[in-house]
Formats: structure tokens, sequence, C-alpha cells
């Protein structure tokens, strides 16, 4: 069975929230090896540094996995199904410029030769799109954009 647009935005999102989690942590375990090999090889100020560098881009990275683990605790709220008159979370926003799925901000996303824009609720574009209903109209960036459907 075809997954319907919806579906395949929402495994789109889930996919890339799962791709930049193993990203990040075969980072940190390289990290890992590296300060393991920096203890094993270096000696005097040279490895301190050595060891510095590496111990505040492993801080960058914890600071990294502990976004995108909010990022799936948020996700996680974005509903499968669901029709609404009025764009909430999981809708499909189709608007006279663009098109919006409205979740977590993944990026454009083709999908049956349409292609989206995965934005989340709290961006500017989706604060001004969340509660709207078909017909009403946004002005973002000097453009108008007047959504035609919600899905």
């Amino acid at each position: 069975m075809k997954p319907t647009v919806r579906e395949a935005l929402y495994r789109y999102c889930e996919t890339y929230i799962q791709d930049r989690y193993a990203r990040i942590e075969r980072q940190i375990q390289s990290l890992q090896q590296a300060l393991i090999s920096e203890t094993k090889s270096s000696a005097g100020d040279k490895h301190e540094t050595g060891r510095a560098m590496i111990q505040l881009e492993r801080e960058k990275l914890g600071n990294q996995l502990a976004e995108v683990e909010l990022l799936q605790q948020r996700f996680k709220k974005v509903p499968l199904e669901g029709a609404s008159d009025q764009v909430v979370l999981g809708s499909l926003v189709f608007t006279s410029q663009y098109h919006y799925y409205i979740g977590i901000s993944a990026g454009k996303v083709t999908v049956e030769d349409q292609t989206f824009f995965a934005i989340a609720p709290n961006t500017p574009m989706g604060k001004l799109l969340m509660g709207k209903s078909q017909g009403e109209c946004i002005n973002f960036n000097g453009s108008e954009f007047c959504i035609t459907a919600i899905g």
C-alpha cells in the first residue's frame, strides 16, 4: 500500500531526526577515540592543548545531542493522522506560493512531485500559519500567501 503524502512527510522527518542523532553519536565516538590516542601519544603543553580542544568539541556535540533529543520529544507530539479546518501540528498547508508540513524544521522535501517545506510551528512562517483557515492570507517578507487548502 502506497503511503499518503502526510505519512511520507512524517517518515521523512522521523528519518531526518534519526540520521542527525546517529551522525552526532558517530562524531562523539570519534572524539572519544581521538582523546584516547591523544592521551597515549602526547606530552607537555601540546598534549594539554589537544585534550582541551577535544573536550570543547565534545561539549559542543553534547549540546547538539541534547537539541536532537528535544526535537525527538517535540516530534512525538506530531499526529500522523487527523484533519482540521485550521492549521495545527501535523497539517499539510497548501498556499498560493508554497506547500508546508507543520511538524519540525527539516527543510525542503519532494513527495509525489510536490515540494513541501517541513517547518516547526515556532518558526516565523509556522507562527503565521498556525490557527489559520482555508482562504485566509498572511504576509511574510513582503509577500502575500493565501491558504488554498489544509490537509
